[in-house]
């Protein structure tokens, strides 16, 4: 078994529109080890993916950053949800829902649907 995880496809959006929902705005580093600790540290991110999904989130207008100076007094680009993203935060997490629902409903049928 493998000791980290890979982001499904998909997931990676929803991880950071509820990290930065649940903690207010934060730094792509700070962001990264939200996620990383909320999964019980089975996830790691890299920069490579982390930063081109906060582009992509900024771009859609999920997301607005502005420039600030991080816990140890370093520029640092502070990310925070914008009401688009708080919508889309909603509606993902809701069409994640029904898929685990779904999905539970094939590894652990309790019975037949017919």
């Amino acid at each position: 078994m493998r000791d980290k995880t890979d982001v499904w496809q998909g997931t990676l959006a929803l991880m950071i529109l509820k990290t930065i929902e649940t903690m207010g705005p934060l730094h792509g580093y700070g962001i990264a080890r939200r996620i990383e600790q909320t999964s019980g540290n089975l996830i790691s991110l890299n920069y490579g993916t982390l930063y081109p999904a906060l582009l992509k989130l900024e771009q859609e207008g999920s997301i607005a950053s502005e420039w600030g100076v991080s816990e140890n007094n370093r520029k640092a680009k502070f990310y925070r949800l914008t009401r688009s993203g708080r919508k889309q935060l909603h509606q993902e997490a809701q069409d994640w829902e029904q898929t685990t629902a779904i999905l539970a409903r094939f590894l652990s049928p309790t019975e037949d649907p017919a």
